[in-house]
């Protein structure tokens, strides 16, 4: 199901994709060399009950991963790309994390991703990661408006990838949201102008490049959820819910400036 969010509606999206935002922009400042899993797990639940929202994701419980996810965000480590699920692990200087977090608002979905590196260690590929997967959400959003078809936005986010030298992977990748986290139309990160569903306004999108540095196969941990890169090498995911309006996309989790 496609679904077309109601004028009425836009605002409760603008009001969770600023939640998710601000949750996301809040857990960054906070985690450092030492800081566990699961503490940054605990945090995210703690704004997301005070705040008057739901998790999109304690039970879910997709044909993908094992029973219910039980957290209440993804915590993606290294060599971890999508799925990360929360455990007892703390943060070491250099570390690549990835977190995701999907809430909803009135009824609403807002779902984003943000890869960064703890401490003071910046290594070179990771650096690299990161800014490849920011320059491909970037290239998507400005592909997307009304008359744009998914295949424009899967386009330029594969074109931007594949140019930096990176692999791309389809077995997971943007998707529609609204009253529910996970909806047609699936946006690939890669595919061919001029094809697909012909966006129109009132559609939110979540767009969502991942990449892993010298391959596309994943493997899944043992945990049942976390998605990892087949060769232990290192991932970046970004990820932003944007809503198509007359005028363009509109990027509704965008970090407010400090």
């Amino acid at each position: 199901m496609i679904e077309i969010l109601s004028p009425t509606q836009l605002p409760r999206a603008r009001e969770a994709g600023a939640l998710v935002a601000d949750i996301l922009q809040t857990l960054r400042g906070r985690c450092e060399v030492g800081t566990n899993l699961l503490d940054i797990d605990r945090w995210a639940q703690a704004m997301i009950v005070d705040a008057g929202a739901s998790s999109c994701y304690v039970d879910y419980a997709p044909s993908f991963g094992r029973g219910p996810f039980g957290h209440y965000i993804c915590t993606s480590v290294n060599d971890a790309v999508l799925h990360g699920l929360p455990h007892d692990y703390a943060l070491v200087d250099g570390d690549l994390l990835s977190l995701d977090l999907a809430v909803s608002v009135g009824g609403v979905v807002a779902d984003s991703a943000v890869s960064f590196i703890v401490g003071d260690s910046k290594p070179a590929q990771s650096v690299a990661l990161i800014a490849a997967t920011e320059r491909a959400l970037a290239a998507g959003i400005a592909a997307a408006g009304p008359g744009a078809r998914i295949g424009d936005i899967s386009h330029a986010i594969g074109t931007t990838l594949q140019s930096a030298g990176y692999s791309v992977n389809t077995q997971f990748g943007g998707h529609g949201v609204g009253s529910t986290m996970h909806q047609d139309p699936h946006v690939s990160n890669t595919g061919r102008p001029g094809r697909g569903y012909k966006l129109r306004p009132g559609l939110l999108l979540a767009l969502e490049p991942w990449i892993m540095a010298d391959t596309a196969e994943l493997v899944t941990d043992e945990d049942g959820w976390t998605l990892r890169s087949k060769t232990g090498c290192r991932t970046a995911h970004s990820e932003h819910t944007i809503a198509i309006t007359e005028d363009g996309a509109e990027i509704l989790t965008l970090p407010r400036q400090a």
